[in-house]
């Protein structure tokens, strides 16, 4: 089985971050996480952008001509 197809665990660290209490963060800690998950985002939007490019690249080099004849 290849990695990527393996089924992804219930409890992953998104899921794991957005019910962790924040309570006991000070006001500099909290303003850390932000930061970090604000680049984490960025990280996140930036590779799935690139993976949509590299699929509609591949979508177009497969894809056939309009007027139907073969390449």
């Amino acid at each position: 089985m290849d990695l990527d197809e393996r089924p992804r665990p219930k409890g992953d660290l998104a899921s794991q971050l957005a019910t962790e209490a924040l309570d006991p963060l000070s006001r500099d800690e909290l303003d850390e996480r932000v930061r970090l998950l604000e680049r984490e985002i960025a990280r996140t939007i930036a590779h799935r952008d690139k993976a949509s490019a590299h699929r509609a690249a591949a979508d177009a080099l497969f894809r056939s001509p309009p007027d139907g004849s073969a390449r």
